[in-house]
């Protein structure tokens, strides 16, 4: 007896989510949440303090409120990270509950990448099943770039969870158009702009645009809800903004990143139209397009070669075929319709955040390319289930290309990344029989049932497989350093690829410290050269010898982890002056801060050349007796050349103090 043919549903709207799943949804669900957390907690305290610029600036939150809620280096508050705080609260309150150690530094960032699968797989399904919501969570859980970022202490892991919740939160509000969701989308993107500035804004377009051209109410009630939904955003962004505007300049930290100060100049300009354009503290591409020290050469191939394309690329086929796949299958469809919605959402999404990667002249690392994760997960979840359950030969054939282009393109990628032959092997047979056994299911027409779900398990396998060996070696290595990327051989990131992104070098845990959010005692790891997944080449701490010398970057900008000896270690644990020490760049304070508990100024901020602190305000300081010693460098100053203010204080200690030498590290005692 022949079967009935499928229904081939292109031109019908789907039908809303079941009020109430299968039962075997909410275990799935639940082995997904925790395989997610073990995957992204297992052994985290391998990467020790993972990026020390911003574990220094988690450990002053914990000692200090004034630190902590301006994002403070340290915890006298001489001058802030060059981002916005958000990001650190969370770590800073959990160091200061249970004091400050790895755990406590990383952990948030896992739980935050576990939040974020369960709402990915909310939006999901709510427009394509719980299959397909469950497809989309793993991917993202697996996708290289995302497994490190949420085993890593850098503003991106916060940033992607606002971003997927307001995602989520938009696609609620194309179903019941109620204004609620709306609004809350902006208190997300409000908070994701208190994370890393302009980039949470880049999916604002898709989304605002989604909810204009096909959100369920009339036109004008949609402009008024988006307007309402802008009000909020800018409430939830600008109150901190405008909390450190009102605050008297001279009683809180200077902004670091900032020309003049001023918390907008940062957002707008240093992490704005600098990051878009260079200038502005950035690095600025070369001629041709070219940004070698950071992301390459601009242009459409950006985000698939290098360490792009072993971060996010592996998917990124398949998810464009997706875009246009979901615009095929709706193109009769109402103008409502849940699917388009989704493809508009996530398809604007992916368009706008690559193309901005894929064509800014600033500074750009490739771990930056996290943003595109949800995106891609979510686009080939869907479209992947949609053109499984239709019966036509444009579906069939674009089920084919998904598939050929993801194992091709993943094939390609071991076979670059230096993968074992036998795994290229096993992803080559995979994505050959998952091809053929789709061909031979558009041939049958649609009436071959039997051996469709083992198909659809080839099918499944031959597109997750690439991806999730190398999320799985990502997980499985330690990450410390400048510029973590998510691979797992030989070297990587040079210490002068930090400059310029507020990503401070390496942070591995110094040895015997005790986690607490006080002194600590140990010696800072000895800066071994990271690996090429941003890892230190052991991947443990090393103890300096008491008389032995201290391994310095020569200035304030540059990356790699400065050694702090155990005799300086102890010096400076032993001060009582508001700040132990001050030395030029934020990264060589940040090692003496993990290593001794104390607050340290980092002259010039992160790139050196931030005018913070003047030299009259640094006279003033030593007068006061607030600072007892100076850590020379072994250059002349920060990035801001002879003219920074690295270099004028430096020039002015040499000419007024005397030179003496604390476990192989010149110094200058400030209080004699």
């Amino acid at each position: 007896m022949a079967h009935a043919p499928v229904l081939d549903r292109s031109t019908t709207r789907p039908s809303p989510p079941p009020r109430r799943d299968p039962a075997w949804v909410r275990p799935a669900l639940l082995a997904l949440l925790v395989a997610t957390g073990g995957l992204y907690l297992w052994q985290l305290s391998s990467s020790g303090y993972a990026n020390s610029y911003y574990a220094a600036a988690i450990q002053a939150g914990s000692q200090s409120w004034k630190a902590w809620f301006f994002g403070a280096l340290d915890a006298a508050s001489s001058i802030t990270v060059d981002k916005p705080p958000a990001s650190l609260w969370l770590p800073g309150l959990l160091a200061r509950v249970v004091g400050f150690n790895s755990w406590t530094l990383l952990i948030p960032q896992a739980l935050e990448g576990v939040a974020a699968v369960g709402l990915l797989f909310a939006a999901v399904r709510r427009v394509a099943g719980p299959v397909a919501g469950l497809a989309a969570g793993a991917l993202l859980a697996l996708t290289p770039a995302a497994v490190l970022i949420f085993r890593f202490d850098n503003p991106d892991a916060l940033l992607l969870l606002l971003v997927v919740a307001a995602t989520y939160c938009v696609t609620r509000a194309l179903e019941d158009g109620r204004t609620k969701w709306l609004a809350l989308a902006g208190v997300a993107l409000g908070f994701g702009f208190l994370t890393k500035s302009g980039q949470a804004l880049l999916v604002l377009p898709a989304l605002s645009l989604a909810y204009l051209a096909l959100g369920p109410n009339g036109v004008w009630k949609r402009v008024r809800q988006l307007l309402l939904a802008g009000v909020t955003l800018v409430v939830s962004a600008g109150w901190w903004i405008l909390a450190v505007l009102l605050w008297p300049a001279a009683d809180r930290p200077y902004i670091g990143g900032s020309t003049d100060n001023n918390p907008l100049e940062l957002a707008f300009g240093y992490n704005g139209l600098g990051r878009l354009f260079g200038g502005s503290g950035n690095m600025s591409g070369g001629g041709g397009g070219q940004n070698s020290s950071f992301g390459g050469s601009t242009g459409l191939q950006r985000m698939f070669s290098g360490e792009f394309g072993l971060e996010i690329s592996w998917l990124l086929p398949a998810a464009l075929v997706a875009i246009a796949a979901l615009f095929w299958v709706t193109r009769s469809a109402p103008r409502t319709d849940r699917l388009r919605a989704a493809a508009l959402v996530w398809g604007g999404s992916l368009l706008a955040t690559g193309l901005t990667f894929s064509f800014m002249q600033g500074t750009i690392h490739p771990y930056y390319s996290v943003a595109l994760a949800p995106a891609i997960a979510a686009l080939v979840a869907i479209a992947g289930r949609e053109l499984w359950v239709r019966n036509s030969a444009a579906c069939h054939a674009l089920l084919i290309a998904m598939v050929v282009a993801t194992s091709a393109w993943g094939v390609h990628l071991l076979t670059t990344g230096g993968t074992p032959t036998v795994y290229v092997v096993v992803a080559i047979a995979l994505g050959v029989a998952a091809t053929l056994g789709l061909m031979t299911r558009w041939l049958a027409g649609g009436s071959v049932r039997r051996g469709l779900p083992a198909l659809a398990l080839v099918g499944v396998l031959a597109v997750a497989a690439p991806i999730a060996d190398w999320g799985l070696r990502t997980a499985n290595t330690p990450h410390t350093g400048s510029i973590p990327t998510a691979v797992s051989d030989s070297s990587s990131s040079s210490s002068s690829n930090a400059m310029g992104g507020g990503m401070g070098g390496g942070g591995t845990k110094p040895s015997g410290t005790k986690p607490s959010g006080t002194k600590a005692s140990g010696t800072r790891p000895s800066g071994n050269p990271p690996s090429r997944s941003g890892s230190s080449s052991s991947g443990s701490s090393s103890s300096s010898s008491s008389s032995g010398s201290s391994s310095r970057p020569s200035g304030g900008g540059g990356g790699g982890t400065t050694s702090v000896s155990s005799r300086l270690a102890k010096a400076l644990e032993s001060t009582t002056t508001t700040w132990s020490a001050a030395t030029v760049g934020a990264q060589n304070a940040a090692s003496y801060e993990l290593a001794t508990g104390t607050s340290v100024i980092g002259i010039g901020g992160f790139s050196g050349s931030d005018d913070a602190p003047t030299l009259a305000q640094f006279k003033a300081w030593v007068k006061e007796g607030k600072i007892t010693y100076f850590i020379a460098s072994s250059g002349q100053g920060g990035g801001g050349g002879s003219s920074s203010v690295g270099t004028q204080i430096t020039n002015w200690v040499k000419s007024n103090f005397t030179a003496t030498t604390i476990g192989g590290t010149t110094v200058y005692d400030l209080t004699t």
